[in-house]
């Protein structure tokens, strides 16, 4: 391809934005406890854009965009404790940061669980039925998944979020 443009904008001040205050009172103070007293704009525009729909996100690294989808999954989550999650990283590496930054959270109702090739068949099973969050990748997901799906059933019926991290394609 051929580069047509290339521009450096200079530093500038982070723009910030309330949390939203229409969020389960314990997610907002596990926020604040966590030091997001404020969001940044960027982060708070994709928390409500994810309430209207799929949502893409796109920012700088280090920016913030775990928030993005966190805090509408935690708040789908925390809210119907049937409801269930799925994160797909294209690293293990990723789903591991993802997992713990999921558990920094401190929130109970949310069980985070990372299932790929390395999970030992006997935790399979409780991840499946216990996990409401589960972090893995998409080769994982074609082939533990997806032909698995009748001992998928239970938690692919109360799928309410699907987060498809691209943006560290390696």
């Amino acid at each position: 391809g051929t580069l047509v443009h290339q521009a450096r904008d200079g530093v500038r001040a982070a723009r910030t934005a309330p949390i939203p205050a229409d969020l389960s009172p314990v997610l907002r103070q596990a926020l604040a406890a966590g030091g997001a007293g404020e969001l940044y704009a960027h982060q708070a525009q994709a928390i409500e854009a994810a309430w209207r729909g799929p949502t893409i996100t796109t920012t700088g690294t280090a920016s913030g965009k775990s928030l993005c989808y966190l805090v509408p999954t935690a708040e789908v989550l925390l809210g119907d404790p049937r409801a269930r999650a799925l994160y797909l990283a294209p690293t293990k590496a990723l789903a591991q940061d993802q997992a713990r930054r999921i558990h920094e959270l401190g929130l109970k109702g949310l069980r985070p669980a990372i299932y790929d090739g390395d999970t030992p068949k006997d935790q399979r099973t409780r991840i499946r039925r216990e996990a409401n969050i589960v972090l893995t990748n998409p080769d994982m997901l074609h082939v533990g998944v997806l032909p698995n799906h009748a001992a998928w059933n239970e938690f692919m019926a109360n799928l309410a979020v699907v987060v498809i991290d691209e943006a560290h394609v390696y």
